[in-house]
């Protein structure tokens, strides 16, 4: 049995708790712009204003960040990845089929990402070319792998001097935990339909026939990353593979092989866009997905029990229930 002054401490503690809580929720509310929550276009997408213009040409911003990787669902309560496929896709379409958009920049900061995602992505920029639209790439700090996959069929190409960039190739990697499991007495029971249904599985070493199978799945991955390159940039695939091992390149060493054509900031990457396709003081916007009211609950939510943004991702990668599989994916 607890004695008063037990009870008179747990008290207060549950008191502080409730007390912290309710300042977390009321500066969230407080600090939350409330007509970018409720709300936004019909479509969901919303147009930011970088730069002002009387031309009546407009430039759309639309700016690709984070792990290339469909999660299959939008933001929600326990789920607010940074990077939401399906939602980048819709950006790109929306770009598209504006009839009031002149050009596109693509701004790039990442690291790559799934196979699919980035051939779909490339996809979605062909189609906007296919309208009759410029699209130029602008790289932030890291535009590899995926990354580049994405930005090789646009119009032009502009890396900071430190973006780092290539990486191009393809990787599948797993976690081999068989010896561990030894040690710890721990046993599977496996039952398959085929003597390949378990291939890559963490509890056993893998077969050369394996390697084997799965090394023909990388080549052919790749070789479909060298010919969107080689078209691209209008360079024999014979080049491409060479500057393609998977090394990465600073901005200017990219510029050296011609795997980008300037080297500049976004704000130069608009003015190129102005000279170059003749767009006279255009109206510069800033596409981006509309802020939820669901997102905004999420994001509190767990603002209350976590503050370390790398504790909030777990990485990724260990959460990804499809791992593992061939990724355009620079990692460090």
């Amino acid at each position: 049995m607890m004695n008063g002054k037990r009870w008179a401490a747990v008290g207060i503690a549950a008191f502080l708790l409730v007390v912290s809580v309710g300042f977390q929720i009321v500066t969230s509310i407080a600090s939350t712009n409330f007509d970018q929550v409720l709300g936004g276009s019909d479509d969901g997408i919303e147009e930011k204003i970088v730069e002002s213009g009387q031309g009546g040409g407009k430039i759309a911003i639309i700016t690709l960040e984070g792990v290339i990787q469909d999660t299959g669902s939008a933001p929600s309560l326990v789920n607010t990845a940074t990077y939401n496929h399906r939602q980048f896709l819709r950006l790109l379409e929306k770009a598209g089929e504006d009839a009031s958009v002149s050009g596109v920049i693509l701004r790039v900061n990442t690291p790559g990402g799934g196979v699919v995602e980035s051939a779909e992505i490339h996809d979605k920029v062909k189609e906007i070319q296919e309208h009759g639209k410029p699209v130029y790439v602008s790289m932030g700090n890291t535009a590899a792998s995926g990354g580049y996959y994405v930005s090789a069929p646009a119009d032009k190409i502009v890396a900071h001097p430190a973006t780092v960039t290539g990486s191009i190739g393809v990787i599948m990697q797993s976690i081999n935990y068989a010896k561990l499991a030894e040690d710890i007495g721990l046993e599977f029971n496996t039952i398959k339909s085929g003597k390949y249904k378990d291939i890559m599985s963490g509890n056993r070493e893998m077969t050369k026939e394996e390697k084997a199978i799965l090394q023909s799945m990388v080549d052919d991955f790749y070789g479909d990353f060298v010919k969107v390159i080689a078209s691209g940039r209008d360079m024999p695939e014979k080049k491409v593979r060479e500057i393609g091992d998977g090394r990465v390149y600073s901005g200017k060493q990219a510029k050296e092989v011609n795997l980008v054509d300037e080297l500049g900031t976004l704000e130069d990457t608009i003015e190129i866009m102005k000279k170059e396709e003749d767009i006279k003081d255009p109206l510069v916007v800033r596409y981006q997905g509309g802020f939820t009211f669901n997102q905004f609950l999420g994001t509190s939510a767990r603002s209350l029990f976590v503050s370390d943004s790398e504790l909030l991702g777990i990485k990724e990668l260990l959460m990804d229930s499809e791992t593992p599989r061939a990724m355009y994916l620079y990692t460090e």
